[in-house]
C-alpha cells in the first residue's frame, strides 16, 4: 500500500537522496520520462556502481540531466546554437547528444566523447539538482536488456534493493511515461533524430 504524498516525504526524500549522492550510491527516481536509476554524474566510482547494478556493458553511454542552461554550459564543451533553438521549441522531453561533454566521469561519455544531456523538467529532479550543485545520472531504472519501466509498479523489486534509496515521491502515480526524445546536434548545426 502507497503512502500519501506530502510536501513532508518530498522534503525528506531529497534529504535522504542527496546524502546518498554525496556518498557515492545510486537512487531509483522518478523523472519527466520513465523511472530512472541515478547517481553523481561526476564520480567514476558511482557511474561503475550504477553499470554493475543494471547488469549493463561500461561501454554504452549514460544520460545525464541538469536543471536548466547554466549547468548545461558546464559540462558540455561547446553547445551548437541549433541546440538552443531546440530546447526553446521543444514540447516534450528532449535529450540532445552533443559533440563534446566535460567535467563527467569517464563512463558518461560515448566512444567519441560526445555526451546525452536533457535539462529536466521534473520538480522533484530540479530541486534535487540545484541542492546537489552536479548533474545527475539517469539511465531507465531496469536491469539492461529488460523493457524500461513506464511507472513504478513496473519496475523489477531485485533492481530496487541494489540501490541505496529508492524515492517515495510520484510512486503512486500510474500513469504511463515513456522515454525522451534523443537529437545528435553537431557544431556545423547538422541535426540527426536518434529516437523520436
Amino acid at each position: 500500500m502507497q503512502r500519501k504524498q506530502t510536501a513532508g516525504t518530498f522534503e525528506e526524500d531529497i534529504q535522504k537522496s542527496l546524502a546518498v549522492l554525496k556518498n557515492g550510491g545510486v537512487i531509483v527516481y522518478p523523472t519527466d520520462t520513465v523511472w530512472g536509476i541515478g547517481c553523481d554524474a561526476t564520480r567514476d566510482d558511482a557511474v561503475n556502481k550504477l553499470q554493475g547494478i543494471k547488469l549493463r556493458n561500461g561501454k554504452k553511454s549514460l544520460i545525464v540531466l541538469v536543471s536548466g542552461l547554466p549547468m548545461l554550459e558546464r559540462y558540455v564543451r561547446e553547445i551548437p546554437e541549433i541546440a538552443y533553438e531546440l530546447l526553446e521549441v521543444s514540447d516534450r522531453p528532449l535529450t540532445i547528444i552533443y559533440p563534446e561533454g566535460r567535467n563527467l566521469a569517464a563512463g558518461i561519455y560515448a566512444g567519441d566523447n560526445s555526451v546525452a544531456i536533457r535539462i529536466c523538467k521534473e520538480p522533484f529532479v530540479n530541486v534535487l539538482i540545484d541542492r546537489f550543485r552536479k548533474p545527475l545520472v539517469s539511465t531507465s531504472a531496469n536491469f539492461s536488456t529488460k523493457p524500461f519501466p513506464s511507472n513504478f509498479d513496473e519496475i523489477d523489486p531485485a533492481l530496487l534493493k541494489k540501490a541505496d534509496y529508492v524515492v517515495r515521491y510520484r510512486q503512486d502515480d500510474r500513469k504511463q511515461y515513456r522515454p525522451s526524445s534523443l537529437i545528435r546536434v553537431e557544431l556545423s548545426g547538422v541535426i540527426s533524430i536518434i529516437r523520436d
